[in-house]
């Protein structure tokens, strides 16, 4: 019997080429009219392949029978989980395949920030180093720092691992204090955020943390505070981060993820100690390719056996 599943954008080939292998893949992205395209084929559909997009109770009732939604990636703050636990659609995700690599980005965007790295780079490729001297010695160092992290989860850990390496402080905040975990906790955001000068913000996004960093937090920061969101940009209030930025609430960010991407807020970008990168967190092909085939293997052991390799949390 053929399975249909829908695949409303683009995805990997990894992940193309075995799901036409194994099912019939319905490309929304392909059809004229989507919409169209989806009353037409909308009951066969079975499962869905996904890097992004809502998924609600309104997109949910146009596949009434549909069993799975296999997103691409760790969020998954772009689906409604209770819409889909109301339909009886298991939600899965990227997990742990992406967690070394994102830790990796996230050391390197910190040591960007603190040392100013990337504005050193474009001092000598705009020749300045030549025509002007050496670029100015940064005031800020990573050594002596301390370390918060919001969201203490499988990347969290890895960042705290190397964190550590570096000769720094670890102390984290989440829903609760961990069992088995030695760093400090802090019960609230603001808490920690006045216990350390260097923020890690790993958390996922959603209602729960829509601008939970915010202008009392970045304030109990402090002046030689430094943010890094790794997370999600909705994490972040920006025009806060903004307006600390402009008033030297805080000293400096590194940021791989913003409010409205890929829209990045001029004012933000004028800002010289300010550290920019485009969403590249788990962005190298082999880290890609292995969520790819995440997304595959969850879509083939649920229609194989009816079990899902890497369900949400939420699916119990």
């Amino acid at each position: 019997m053929t399975i249909d599943i829908l695949m409303p954008r683009p995805m990997l080939p990894i992940v193309q080429e075995q799901l036409d292998a194994n099912f019939t893949v319905h490309r929304l992205y392909e059809a004229d009219d989507p919409e169209t395209l989806l009353a037409e084929v909308g009951e066969k559909i079975r499962g869905v392949a996904m890097a992004f997009g809502p998924v609600d109770k309104a997109f949910l009732s146009k596949i009434p029978n549909a069993e799975i939604v296999a997103s691409f990636g760790v969020g998954y703050d772009h689906i409604n989980t209770d819409d889909c636990l109301a339909a009886k659609v298991t939600v899965t995700h990227t997990p742990d395949v992406l967690t070394e690599e994102v830790a990796d980005t996230a050391l390197g965007l910190m040591l960007m920030t603190v040392r100013e790295f990337g504005q050193a780079e474009q001092w000598l490729r705009q020749g300045n180093w030549e025509a002007k001297g050496p670029y100015p010695l940064t005031q800020a160092t990573l050594q002596g720092r301390t370390l918060g992290i919001f969201g203490l989860g499988r990347i969290g850990k890895a960042i705290a691992k190397r964190a550590e390496a570096f000769g720094m402080e670890i102390h984290y905040h989440g829903r609760r204090k961990q069992d088995g975990v030695a760093y400090p906790y802090h019960a609230t955001l603001k808490d920690l955020a006045a216990a350390c000068d260097t923020l890690m913000v790993v958390a996922p996004g959603g209602a729960e943390t829509q601008h939970a960093v915010n202008a009392e937090v970045l304030e109990a920061l402090g002046p030689n505070g430094i943010v890094i969101n790794i997370g999600r940009g909705t994490v972040i209030d920006e025009a806060a981060l903004i307006a600390a930025l402009e008033n030297g609430t805080i000293f400096g960010a590194g940021l791989d993820v913003f409010e409205q991407e890929p829209k990045v807020p001029e004012k933000l970008l004028a800002l010289p100690r300010v550290t920019v990168l485009p969403h590249v967190g788990s962005a190298s092909q082999a880290t890609r390719n292995a969520m790819g085939q995440l997304v595959v293997d969850n879509l083939k052991s649920w229609f194989d056996t009816g079990k899902a390799v890497s369900p949400v949390p939420e699916m119990g």
